[in-house]
């Protein structure tokens, strides 16, 4: 047994080209699309990397300069050399915030009608003509907000508030000059609620229906099932939408910047004129005559993107608290 044994040759189970070749070939092309894979996964971090090595290297002279006193100050004067970027982080963040405030309970809302009220036949319409706003150009519509919607805010909001309230709020106090924080407030929850709503609208119907019809057949109303059943279970995908809406506000540029009034002051009522960081670029980079308020941009450039990040970290934290606890 041992003879035969040793006399038996395993080489040709293995020595044949037509097993090994493939084999080789296989593990080579594995390579490669793995490397492939591993170099487009790279790609975006790098990019974002490099974008924040590029802005901080522009904004270095500024940084130096002013230091931490460029957050916290509120000058903004080239001819002297004097900036501060308070006035474009307020216009930013106020801005943003008012549109978050109008645009979040309208597209809940429309997505809420759309996938649980509204039948089929206008359910589709509605949903098409909600997303073709979003292929509108903001160009496009910072001039309907300039010849429609600032001389109707003007008339027939901002002026009867300023008049009848501006002296008990400050919020509501100031003359109307039509471009102002609400103006850009309200052109950014415009554009922003195709997003929101779209996004709003394919989370809730990802909820199982079994769960809505278990509701209903327990004695729950059409509200309540969707109050107590559909929100929650959605409630993930909701944070994700309302986040995204926050940060397409934060970096709009070109409607705001023709209905906001382009003041680098910190605004103290609504109907302000006022100043964001993405208009200030858009406006002034171009025309920057001095290296100090090159640099200056760029550092207010720098804190739109730190400002972004923060937000997307916030909004990923947040929704990875909200799994987990749904989880539990």
């Amino acid at each position: 047994m041992t003879d035969v044994m040793e006399g038996t040759s395993l080489e040709p189970l293995a020595a044949p080209g037509r097993f090994a070749l493939p084999w080789h070939r296989g593990s080579a092309s594995d390579a490669v699309w793995r490397g492939v894979l591993v170099a487009f996964g790279l790609t975006i971090p790098l990019l974002l990397v490099g974008i924040a090595a590029a802005l901080l290297h522009g904004a270095w002279p500024a940084v130096t300069r002013f230091g931490a006193g460029f957050v916290t100050g509120s000058a903004w004067d080239p001819v002297s050399d004097r900036f501060g970027g308070v006035p474009f982080l307020a216009g930013t963040l106020a801005s943003s915030l008012l549109a978050l405030l109008i645009a979040v309970p309208l597209s809940i809302g429309l997505a809420l009608f759309l996938t649980e009220l509204a039948p089929r036949w206008i359910a589709a319409p509605i949903a098409f003509a909600t997303e073709l706003l979003a292929a509108i150009p903001s160009v496009v519509y910072g001039l309907w907000a300039i010849f429609v919607l600032v001389p109707f805010l003007r008339d027939t909001v901002e002026t009867p508030l300023s008049d009848r309230l501006g002296a008990s709020l400050g919020i509501f106090a100031g003359p109307a000059y039509g471009p102002s924080i609400l103006a850009g407030g309200v052109i950014l929850a415009i554009m922003i609620v195709p997003f929101v709503s779209a996004v709003s609208r394919e989370v809730i119907a990802a909820v199982p229906r079994a769960q809505r019809e278990a509701a209903l057949a327990l004695g729950a109303t059409r509200w309540e099932s969707t109050w107590q059943i559909v929100l929650p279970a959605a409630r993930g995908g909701l944070i994700g939408a309302v986040m995204l809406g926050l940060g397409r506000a934060i970096g709009e540029t070109m409607a705001v910047t023709m209905v906001i009034g382009n003041t680098p002051q910190v605004p103290h009522s609504l109907f302000a004129p006022a100043y964001t960081m993405a208009s200030v670029l858009a406006n002034e980079f171009a025309e920057a005559s001095g290296d100090v308020h090159r640099s200056a941009l760029m550092y207010v450039a720098l804190l739109l993107l730190a400002v972004t990040l923060v937000v997307n970290a916030f909004a990923r934290a947040l929704m990875w608290r909200v799994e987990r606890r749904a989880a539990r």
